[in-house]
């Protein structure tokens, strides 16, 4: 079994991966406008020239910085795409840092909206209303939810109830977990 979170997040269209985009296009069309190039692995020196560089790069960083968050919260899944608002502050994107002991709702930059205690959740349910999709919970006397916009909102809410679900202990009551199950 892996020890790495399964990370469940929406697509960017950021800068970097545009440019990384337009720049495996332009490789890729210097090489077939200039076959030559591709028979360069066949000298020695260059060869060698690129054993050389490639020793001397940086290793490739492997974890991602969400990756080392989930696993200091001790997160088994992390789900992003919602958005939750507190209290009446302006609503924030959040990621669901789920595990069998909390559910950490954080910004993009790690800071907490809201900390949820897992094994005292009574109800959890998923609807959607007026075009997006919400994610409710609820524990103790408290409850929060959690809203989905977008081409893929009914998947993102459905995602993070399944995680929250598979998190909560099976120690927990019948009747709370029946009741959480029939809305």
């Amino acid at each position: 079994m892996s020890t790495n979170p399964t990370v469940i997040a929406v697509a960017e269209n950021s800068f970097l991966s545009r440019t990384r985009a337009i720049l495996g296009a332009a490789v890729f069309l210097f090489i077939r406008r200039f076959p030559r190039l591709l028979q360069l692995h066949r000298n020695e020196i260059f060869g060698l020239g690129l054993f050389v560089v490639s020793i001397l790069m940086p290793p490739a960083e492997t974890e991602s910085d969400t990756d080392r968050k989930a696993r200091e919260l001790g997160a088994s899944s992390v789900v992003s795409g919602g958005q939750y608002q507190p209290g009446n502050a302006p609503a924030a994107d959040a990621r669901l840092f789920i595990s069998p002991a909390h559910i950490w709702a954080l910004t993009g930059n790690f800071e907490p909206l809201l900390v949820i205690p897992t094994p005292e959740i009574a109800k959890l349910w998923v609807e959607e209303e007026a075009g997006s999709w919400h994610l409710r919970i609820r524990w103790a006397d408290h409850k929060a939810e959690f809203s989905f916009s977008g081409i893929f909102a009914e998947r993102y809410a459905r995602l993070a109830e399944e995680s929250i679900r598979g998190a909560l202990p099976s120690s927990l009551p019948l009747r709370a977990r029946s009741a959480a199950a029939s809305n």
